[in-house]
């Protein structure tokens, strides 16, 4: 579990398809690979991966292709600025809001533009997640947990303060560009004991 509140970027040493999984190496700040060890759990780009690897500050990981298929990962290349949180400790204060790095969906930025003296940006929503898409809401994209100023009939709106661009990979955004979503989680699970097995999850089989 994890709270959408970047600790640090990593940089993309090398992402290679291997014959059983896509290798991931990120390059990451020395405190972070200390306090990792092999199977310990790392949110990259909002995305929970484990780590299989390291060596020095060069950790590794494996994706799937289900991995690939549901996030940004897919585009990324060498020197590419991933977001990176350590799962929440148990005495730790919440400073954003659940996040369970199970990436929902990716999803082209729309807009990327600076207004007065801080960032706009808006995010395509396929239609099946709208729903959870509310004003003043929580969404995490790229692992950064932020507010939803505007709920448009296909896409959301998020505002993004100096400080937000100065420590996550969003110093790199513009339109165009593919990031992760997570939805709130607390709305998945009021919808499904509110509904029961009566409407299915957008990738449920």
């Amino acid at each position: 579990m994890f709270t959408g509140i970047v600790e640090a970027t990593g940089k993309v040493v090398s992402f290679k398809e291997n014959k059983a999984a896509w290798l991931l190496k990120l390059e990451v700040p020395r405190e972070i690979a200390d306090s990792l060890k092999d199977g310990d759990s790392l949110a990259c780009n909002g995305c929970c991966l484990t780590l299989i690897s390291k060596e020095g500050n060069v950790l590794g990981f494996e994706l799937l292709e289900e991995t690939i298929r549901l996030t940004s990962f897919e585009g990324i290349i060498e020197g590419s600025l991933i977001n990176l949180e350590r799962p929440l400790a148990a005495n730790a204060r919440l400073g954003g809001h659940f996040v369970s790095g199970h990436v929902d969906v990716r999803s082209r930025v729309l807009d990327f533009e600076q207004r007065g003296k801080n960032y706009y940006m808006r995010v395509a929503v396929p239609d099946e997640f709208l729903k959870y898409v509310v004003y003043k809401g929580s969404i995490s994209i790229d692992g950064i947990s932020l507010t939803i100023a505007e709920a448009l009939p296909d896409s959301l709106a998020v505002w993004l303060i100096p400080h937000t661009l100065e420590v996550t990979n969003l110093s790199d955004c513009a339109a165009g560009k593919f990031v992760n979503m997570e939805f709130d989680i607390l709305a998945k699970y009021v919808e499904k004991i509110a509904c029961g097995n009566r409407e299915k999850s957008p990738y449920q089989p």
